[in-house]
């Protein structure tokens, strides 16, 4: 005999696990069941910076995050901040003028968005610095600082080339596994359970879903599938006939072990804005030559960042930077890059220069990394598609572990058949089939991850 449940939702990262405790814990279903062959929150949902904020160039996203994060802020009061929110921020900058002149007009656009005020120091208004721990005490929007004087009084470790920056407040990073923790144990004290297995199939029944089968043989009869299955979510979705416009790229992380103590433990997280040029010696450019690396002796991309990884008495460093653009299907384990740590750092003594000494001998490193699930203009997929009672949770991109909750109340509510925001229609499928809206996204190319 079949098993029953109200929802199966298919994936338990932290996509899944928020898409259970919302349907759980904030809509009551009672019978959830979360179906997926790995432990949870294992394969990708921790294997990003772990960061979040509400800086996004549109409306839709603006709104989906800022209700994210009022979500985040009230399961970090309800936990006793478990999952170690804090609010340092985003510190985006750059060494060029006309690029500063350029973000001052994106702060102030994005501050008419709903992401919060903007503030010009010097100026009449004090800067106030974020608080070291925690997530409350900290200014809305976003602070511009004009000027290396400016820049170095609040971040002296930043380069002196810097001609300003831009802080944006509502903006952070807590820990994905701890907060996937507590959700799913939310969850499951409202009877959602968790199963290892592997869905082979979505049943369908006079157009409606009827259930999944299982590689063990099983079959869960249940109205109502959600696909938060991460890299594997496009062939989730064939199962029931639709096609999601998703593909993956490969991003990778490194955590440094930064002896030198050069970046103080509450900085903020903080970009370089500006492409850059490594200063490899000739006889490094030949042998990048020899083995095919045009692409680290042309320019380089912007947005290569990092952040303090830990607590006050960790010696951590976290960095990124995306300069494979490496699209392909999911394959573990992931492809690797040897010079990836060298390739980060030298980046990063660009906009910190007290890293340098590093170049003479690479700190002890850590290289982990996953799979970005992106949806053309970098806007996920949530909601109702295809099928009478299937859900799409996908698409999340690099923004998953932020966007976790937000989504996860509007997938519950969608399932549920509870009141809708008004944004909700932005992340349906169906965008798609509008020609005024695939014209708004027509050349886009920026990814939005930062």
């Amino acid at each position: 005999m079949a098993e029953s449940a109200d929802v199966v939702v298919i994936g338990a990262g932290v996509a899944g696990v928020s898409a259970a405790y919302h349907l759980a814990v904030a809509q009551g279903l009672e019978r959830v069941l979360i179906v997926d062959p790995r432990p949870p929150l294992t394969l990708t949902s921790d294997k990003s910076t772990e960061c979040y904020r509400n800086w996004w160039p549109n409306l839709a996203m603006v709104r989906l995050m800022n209700r994210s994060i009022d979500l985040l802020e009230a399961m970090a009061a309800d936990s006793g901040n478990v999952f170690g929110m804090n609010r340092r921020g985003y510190l985006f900058v750059t060494g060029d003028e006309a690029r500063l002149h350029s973000m001052i007009e994106e702060a102030h656009l994005t501050s008419t968005l709903g992401a919060g005020p903007v503030r010009i120091h010097p100026g009449p208004i004090p800067y106030r610095p974020s608080p070291e721990d925690g997530y409350l005490g900290s200014p809305e929007g976003a602070d511009i600082l004009v000027g290396s004087e400016t820049v170095r009084e609040h971040f002296p470790f930043i380069t002196a080339t810097a001609v300003g920056a831009i802080h944006v407040r509502r903006a952070g990073w807590f820990s994905a596994q701890q907060l996937g923790a507590w959700m799913l144990d939310r969850a499951r004290e409202k009877g959602t359970r968790l199963i290892q297995d592997e869905v082979t199939g979505i049943t369908v029944d006079g157009g409606s879903v009827g259930g999944v089968n299982l590689a063990s043989g099983g079959e869960i009869e249940a109205p109502a599938v959600v696909d938060a299955a991460g890299p594997m979510s496009r062939s989730v979705a064939t199962m029931v006939g639709v096609e999601v416009p998703l593909f993956a790229e490969v991003h990778l992380k490194v955590a440094y072990r930064e002896h030198l103590g050069v970046i103080p433990r509450h900085a903020p997280m903080f970009i370089w804005s500006d492409p850059q040029t490594i200063d490899w010696s000739e006889d490094e450019r030949a042998e990048l030559e020899r083995q095919g690396r045009h692409h680290l002796i042309s320019e380089m991309p912007i947005f290569c960042h990092a952040r303090p990884e830990g607590g006050a008495d960790s010696p951590y460093l976290l960095a990124l930077w995306e300069y494979h653009a490496d699209v392909r299907e999911p394959i573990w384990p992931l492809p690797e890059d040897p010079l990836y740590p060298e390739v980060v750092m030298r980046g990063l003594t660009t906009m910190a220069p007290g890293l340098a000494p590093y170049l003479e001998g690479l700190p002890h490193s850590v290289v982990d990394g996953g799979y970005y699930i992106k949806t053309r203009e970098n806007r996920p997929l949530v909601g109702p598609t295809g099928p009478t009672g299937f859900h799409l949770m996908s698409g999340m991109s690099g923004f998953g572990v932020m966007v976790a909750a937000g989504a996860g109340d509007l997938l519950a509510r969608h399932v549920a058949g509870a009141d809708l925001p008004d944004y909700s229609s932005s992340f349906l499928l169906n965008r798609y089939n509008d020609e005024a809206y695939l014209a708004s996204i027509a050349g886009s190319g920026r990814s939005g991850q930062l």
